[in-house]
């Protein structure tokens, strides 16, 4: 009965965690735990458990006796976002390039190679959406394999809402061919096990992420996303 339980929290945390990072229930929805568990078929718990860890992730904000209130993204906010995610794939990109080369690393730098080039043939179509999905995949590739499990929980609980502001800026910004070689590079320095390199050419990455996303909101007066 509890493993059940917890399966159907699972199934409502990933609904409206992918529901805000679409857009569907954009910031100020708001709504009770009686509402958002009919419209889920599902009992009051595993919604509430949902809720308290959308909360966690900085996604929404729990309203006593009124459900929650999906929070909207500041400049501010991005910027302290970005911080954390500098520093900690910088970190995990030190650690994959210090991992011993075996198998299991030709693994990972496959895939985050895979990723890659799958970035850049949705670029050469057009299509921003598929490189987002990819360049999602590549970092979250880089943090879940870097074998640090820390590192990945505290990432988790802010990579979502990067994810968000760079979905709903995806189609304001220039055309983003920069992160494909910015990639390879990193790829690079891990396959060469080079940690130093490596962290250099994740932080620069993400860095560039954040100088380009951040100024463009306060350009556009988006105070809020």
């Amino acid at each position: 009965m509890e493993a059940a339980e917890e399966a159907r929290g699972d199934a409502a945390y990933r609904f409206l965690r992918q529901a805000i990072l679409a857009n569907e229930l954009p910031a100020g929805f708001q709504a009770t735990e009686v509402d958002i568990a009919a419209r889920l078929g599902m009992s009051r718990t595993p919604v509430h458990e949902a809720m308290a860890r959308l909360q966690e992730e900085g996604f929404v904000q729990i309203l006593p006796r009124r459900g929650i209130l999906v929070k909207a993204l500041t400049p501010s906010d991005l910027l302290e976002i970005y911080d954390i995610l500098i520093g900690l794939e910088g970190a995990a990109a030190e650690r994959l390039a210090s991992l011993n080369q075996n198998e299991e690393t030709s693994r990972v730098l496959d895939e985050l190679g895979s990723f890659t080039d799958r970035m850049e043939i949705a670029l050469s179509r057009g299509d921003l959406d598929a490189w987002a999905d990819a360049d999602e995949r590549f970092h979250d590739t880089l943090v879940s394999r870097c074998g640090n499990g820390r590192i990945r929980r505290m990432i988790e609980t802010v990579a979502g809402q990067s994810q968000r502001a760079r979905r709903l800026t995806l189609h304001l910004r220039p055309t983003p061919t920069q992160s494909v070689v910015e990639h390879r590079k990193i790829i690079e320095a891990i396959r060469d096990a080079d940690p130093a390199e490596a962290g250099r050419a994740a932080r620069g990455h993400r860095r560039g992420a954040r100088d380009q996303l951040v100024p463009i909101l306060r350009r556009l007066n988006l105070t809020t996303l």
